[in-house]
């Protein structure tokens, strides 16, 4: 593998991917609607060739959940475009569950695995990053983190090992074909995880059980699109009846070691002041 591209360049997992192929000294590119160094919109195909032209690999993800309820989802013609290139190896971030033929990207999944090229599909759970960049941020920031979780325990994930799979696959034979079930090594409710948060930033941190009622209202008044709340809610319910407290062993598999601890996630995000 010698040129290659990653959608997303500026996500929570494309900019991790970059920045390790970058400094191993491979020949990066960033695509996205906006921004990066080639404009690449999955909604307008005629942005698709420039974009995988003389790639040999390609980092895919769907940035939409839904999107992959199409009988022919978008990323479809992203992998037309790709094979009409020369692309050889495609790895795609899908999510959990999405091996089964009623989630929301398993036909964007399928787009890939039936590419004809080298594929990989790496399928990750909760990020321990929600608490630390995205999703929860402000909250744990105020210090009351509020969600209708109950004693669920999820086995969260850090963004560093799907960064570590996925370059993996990108660069080293022995990963085509396989679809990586990626999660930590264990499963932890909202309040350890919200004490392991306050020990390693030294701030006062607590979790707040509320219902799926009042997580909606409180991410609607925060301009959270109603859509993405509602999703929002049902997954979090979810983790809360037990659904997707299973640890997976994909990152083993994938890397021959076991996924990082949400202890020391917290340690490292700690350092960074995300939390001050």
């Amino acid at each position: 593998m010698k040129n290659f591209l990653i959608l997303g360049g500026s996500g929570k997992t494309g900019r991790r991917i970059a920045s390790r192929l970058t400094a191993a000294g491979h020949s990066v590119r960033l695509a996205g609607r906006t921004g990066g160094d080639v404009r690449l919109d999955l909604d307008d195909p005629a942005t698709h060739a420039a974009a995988v032209a003389d790639v040999s690999a390609a980092y895919l993800f769907e940035p939409s959940p839904d999107a992959g309820r199409q009988a022919t989802p978008r990323m479809a013609a992203l992998v037309e475009a790709a094979v009409a290139a020369g692309v050889q190896r495609l790895v795609v971030l899908t999510a959990q569950g999405s091996g089964n033929e009623q989630h929301g990207l398993h036909s964007t999944e399928q787009a890939v695995i039936e590419s004809g090229l080298e594929w990989t599909v790496l399928r990750p759970g909760w990020f321990a990053q929600n608490f630390s960049e995205d999703f929860w941020l402000p909250a744990v920031r105020s210090g009351t983190l509020a969600l209708p979780g109950g004693e669920g325990r999820l086995p969260f994930l850090d963004a560093e090992d799907i960064a570590d799979v996925a370059t993996a696959a990108l660069t080293e034979d022995g990963h085509a074909g396989q679809a990586y079930d990626l999660t930590g090594p264990r499963a932890i409710g909202f309040g350890e995880a919200v004490e392991l948060i306050a020990k390693a930033s030294g701030k006062p941190l607590q979790y707040l059980d509320i219902t799926p009622e009042e997580y909606l209202e409180q991410q609607l008044s925060a301009g959270v699109p109603r859509n993405a709340a509602e999703r929002m809610t049902r997954l979090v319910m979810m983790g809360r009846g037990g659904a997707v407290a299973g640890v997976a062993d994909g990152v083993e598999r994938a890397l021959g070691r076991a996924p990082r601890r949400f202890e020391d996630f917290v340690v490292a995000a700690a350092a960074t002041g995300c939390w001050s």
